[in-house]
């Protein structure tokens, strides 16, 4: 984090009849590129982002992060949410508030790792990076259902043994070719360690890939890099590190420690 934090700017934003309530950082003439943070499920919000938010302003980013409806400040039931409805959201204010002509950078918590996936497939190579944090990917059944209150199609779906293995969100992580980290915690009692597996797989397909590793970290990593703001300033350089050379240098030197995963051709 720098010394000085910088200035934190609220907005709301209106879709589909839902307020959404977000806060952006940065975004002077010099911004290299829009940081769009999307944080997990449950009780998760855009709170615990804002020390990140700030971060990659340090870096001379414009940063951004948003309450889905049903969390944070945003409107809505989070019961009457869902997979799609968070990826339109998440598009809706993209468009509003991220320039059209500059870099794009995604980062997604726990579910919202699927959202990120959503987003690449959406925006294609408009996204030069992205930044996984103990991500969740689900099967695409699952895309429509309302997340309900536990005991719907829904949850129905994801309790399914291995129906996350065909998830449409693996195949975008495969077709990217920009930069990509992944934030592994080292206990992590929500993601199967299966899942991660998978999502690096994808990941180190065609993307400039490196493996963040946080040993003393759980699933919550918007918490861990709220409280150690020394992992959340490693965080946002290995992200961006690179982007102008799209990124091969950190890849080749994570590559070099782990032959088994191919390089891209």
């Amino acid at each position: 984090m720098s010394e000085q934090p910088l200035s934190l700017t609220a907005f709301l934003h209106e879709h589909g009849g839902e307020r959404l309530s977000g806060v952006q950082a940065g975004g002077g003439p010099g911004a290299s590129a829009t940081v769009v943070l999307l944080h997990g499920a449950g009780d998760s919000s855009a709170a615990r982002l804002l020390p990140l938010v700030d971060e990659f302003a340090a870096h001379g980013c414009r940063s951004l992060a948003f309450d889905f409806s049903g969390h944070g400040e945003s409107s809505g039931e989070l019961r009457e949410s869902s997979l799609r409805r968070r990826f339109e959201q998440a598009v809706s204010v993209i468009d509003a508030f991220v320039p059209a002509d500059g870099a794009l950078v995604l980062v997604g918590f726990s579910m919202s790792g699927h959202t990120v996936a959503d987003l690449l497939a959406h925006y294609g190579g408009r996204v030069a990076a992205v930044g996984l944090c103990a991500p969740a990917v689900y099967a695409g059944e699952a895309w429509e259902e309302p997340f309900g209150a536990g005991d719907g199609r829904f949850s129905a779906v994801i309790r399914t043994a291995d129906s996350w293995r065909d998830s449409p969100a693996l195949s975008a992580l495969r077709d990217f070719e920009g930069r990509a980290v992944l934030a592994v915690p080292g206990t992590d009692a929500v993601i199967p360690a299966a899942v991660t597996e998978a999502v690096q797989d994808a990941l180190a397909t065609r993307a400039q890939y490196t493996r963040f590793e946080l040993p003393q970290a759980e699933h919550r990593l918007g918490l861990w890099f709220r409280d150690h703001p020394a992992d959340a300033k490693k965080f946002a350089a290995a992200l961006l590190t690179g982007l102008a050379e799209h990124g091969w240098t950190a890849t080749r030197s994570w590559l070099r420690t782990t032959p088994e995963v191919p390089v891209a051709r």
